[in-house]
């Protein structure tokens, strides 16, 4: 016997929502026929919902009984719903995920063969520029995140908007082999100051905070992730020095 599935979802004209078409989807994936009513208009819409005392569409009826909205149909079918407050390192293992892939490709394309030392060092130099981009994404947030527990940022404020200039110059400049005199001070400086800003604030103050890293709006928790990211930087400085001795 077919399982049976009512779906009430808005459809505008110029508006199709998101969450409705996840809805259909997952009860078409799980083997229900699915009978999908369309809400056309604001007045509709508004009128269904107060017509079963509801705040949001899509609306999902199994055998006549309501379950809810898209999250309740994930609890229903015992599939995961995200939490948007719970910590989370997935942006970092993304973003490195993607800029070690992006280095191995490049290594490849220039030397034909994937695992080389530029390989590392375009690793190291993409990271810092993709991170010093999705802070730029939005300063004001990020800087708010930074003065958090940044040592030198609380002390100069500007030095948080700055920042993650500094870091993307540091980056693209590295990745070039180009003004090592420049972008060697640049790396350690931030990077040293950072580590430092980060270990007291995790491991002697104990506190518990979001980590700038990847912008001012993710919940990434401060860690061994921010430690990590400064620690690369340094690791590149260094090892980029012998590019002017």
């Amino acid at each position: 016997m077919t399982k049976q599935a009512t779906l009430h979802r808005m459809v505008f004209e110029h508006h199709i929502c998101p969450f409705g078409l996840k809805a259909k989807y997952l009860l078409e994936k799980h083997g229900y026929q699915v009978t999908d009513h369309h809400l056309t208009s604001r007045e509709e819409t508004d009128a269904f919902k107060a017509e079963y005392g509801v705040q949001t569409t899509p609306q999902i009826f199994i055998d006549g009984v309501r379950i809810g909205g898209h999250d309740d149909l994930r609890r229903f079918l015992g599939l995961k719903v995200p939490d948007p407050s719970k910590p989370t390192y997935r942006p970092i293992i993304a973003l490195f995920s993607m800029t070690a892939l992006l280095a191995l490709a490049v290594s490849y394309a220039v030397y034909g063969n994937a695992f080389t030392i530029r390989a590392a060092e375009w690793f190291i130099s993409f990271s810092m520029v993709m991170l010093a981009i999705l802070k730029l994404q939005d300063i004001g947030r990020f800087s708010t995140m930074f003065l958090n527990y940044d040592l030198l940022a609380r002390r100069w404020v500007p030095y948080a908007s700055i920042y993650p200039f500094a870091e993307g110059l540091a980056g693209v400049l590295m990745a070039a082999h180009i003004l090592p005199w420049l972008s060697i001070p640049v790396a350690l400086f931030i990077a040293t100051i950072g580590a430092v800003s980060v270990y007291k604030a995790v491991y002697i103050d104990k506190r518990e905070l979001k980590c700038a890293c990847v912008g001012g709006n993710t919940n990434v928790p401060l860690g061994f992730v921010s430690l990590t990211e400064n620690l690369m930087m340094i690791t590149m400085a260094l090892w980029m020095i012998k590019y002017i001795i």
